[in-house]
């Protein structure tokens, strides 16, 4: 009786240990999201944690569909929107790197059409003075937001994806600059565009060739996309924004696309147009915070990374590096419905952040904030938050990487 009471015992605790050395995923950062759920301030999340080596974590929270009751998905599509420029600067250095191409070319050497562009020195719209540039736009100020260019071009509407890259690049250098070349900083749709374009002429390739041959294939980025097909429009969160009350959510298309999504009529644009999901994102950032490395698989030098992610804004002094906001400590870039994505330098943390919200009511501005102080708590090296994040999207207004802005 006595050895048989011992063999239960000691079954039971292998099996207590057993269970307790299993990798069982303990859900750190979903909790501290889940109030703003609760509150109808935030419809759903999918938030992701990675060094440079390896995905730490992953979590899901809330809805991709509030009506339906449809849960979020770590899988879940999002329209990254203006997270994709620093996708496409990533691209264009690889350019760089081949000797294909220099930030420090005037922009018509590559797009002829540029050439004789001029500054309107008036604030009278009635009464322009155009007076020629100090020098013409160069790739870096494009790059950097920089050029003086405006955000986007009188035939970018309704939406932004009606007509190809080249008819809306071209109509970009029939704008007066807002200001001499390099002397202040606009954020600039038309200007990361641009660069898409020089990676077409340069590279003899489609842009979205380009990015599909050289950036997401050798990456693994397979749900990353202009035109996402009907499998992953099935997995795509549906976007809200803040009701007239203020007390709620109230679904709305992403007014700035054609629809149907997968539609042949729309065209890529560089600025704005990617879809995406955490998984790809981070494998995107790992490889940038690896010094342009992945899988020991060299996608950029390191020194065309640490180009890309330092200030280069020059005499506008904006935080801006090549496609992304940068403090020295971390380098990042948002999206217009709320998405986010950072490398913190100081943790060696990877952050993404991805949901689909036009505005936010209450306290939703510290729903970003909240994230990122629990996934250094949880996974960074100091255990403390670090400098919160430059949150900038397609229809955004000039911001500081250290002072947040929400999109409009």
């Amino acid at each position: 009786m006595k050895h048989t009471i011992l063999r239960q015992l000691t079954t039971l605790l292998l099996i207590t240990t057993a269970a307790l050395n299993a990798e069982v995923p303990i859900k750190k950062l979903a909790p501290v999201l889940q109030p703003y759920v609760d509150s109808k301030t935030l419809a759903g999340a999918v938030v992701l944690v990675a060094d440079p080596d390896k995905v730490l974590d992953v979590e899901a929270v809330g809805f991709e569909d509030v009506a339906a009751k449809k849960p979020m998905q770590t899988n879940s599509m999002f329209w990254i929107a203006s997270q994709s420029k620093p996708i496409t600067a990533a691209a264009f250095m690889i350019l760089v790197d081949e000797g294909k191409v220099s930030v420090d070319d005037p922009v018509e050497k590559y797009l002829p059409e540029f050439k004789g562009q001029r500054v309107n020195l008036s604030s009278d719209p009635k009464k322009p003075e155009l007076v020629a540039p100090r020098h013409p736009i160069l790739v870096r100020e494009v790059l950097s937001h920089t050029s003086g260019l405006d955000f986007k071009s009188p035939m970018e509407a309704p939406t932004l994806d009606l007509k190809p890259l080249a008819e809306r690049v071209s109509s970009y250098a029939k704008m007066a600059l807002l200001f001499q070349p390099g002397s202040k900083s606009k954020y600039s749709n038309a200007g990361i565009n641009i660069a898409g374009r020089i990676i077409e002429v340069v590279s003899g390739m489609k842009y979205e060739t380009f990015l599909a041959e050289r950036l997401f294939k050798p990456l693994g980025m397979n749900d990353t996309t202009f035109w996402p097909n009907q499998e992953q429009q099935a997995r795509l969160a549906k976007s809200y924004k803040p009701n007239a009350t203020k007390d709620g959510l109230e679904e709305l298309p992403v007014g700035q696309l054609l629809y149907p999504l997968d539609s042949s009529e729309r065209f890529p644009m560089p600025a704005g147009g990617l879809f995406s999901t955490a998984n790809d994102l981070s494998l995107f950032y790992r490889m940038m915070a690896n010094g342009g490395t992945f899988n020991g698989v060299r996608i950029l030098s390191e020194k065309a990374v640490q180009t890309a992610t330092s200030d280069q804004s020059g005499e506008a002094k904006s935080n801006y590096g090549f496609g992304f906001g940068t403090d020295g400590k971390s380098f990042t870039h948002g999206g217009a419905y709320g998405t986010n994505s950072r490398y913190d330098r100081e943790n060696k943390l990877v952050t993404v952040f991805l949901v689909q919200h036009a505005g936010w009511s209450g306290d939703g501005k510290n729903i970003l904030p909240t994230f990122q102080k629990a996934a250094t708590a949880a996974f960074g090296l100091k255990g403390k938050a670090s400098a919160p994040t430059l949150n900038i999207g397609i229809n955004s207004a000039p911001a500081s990487v250290l002072k947040p802005k929400e999109t409009k």
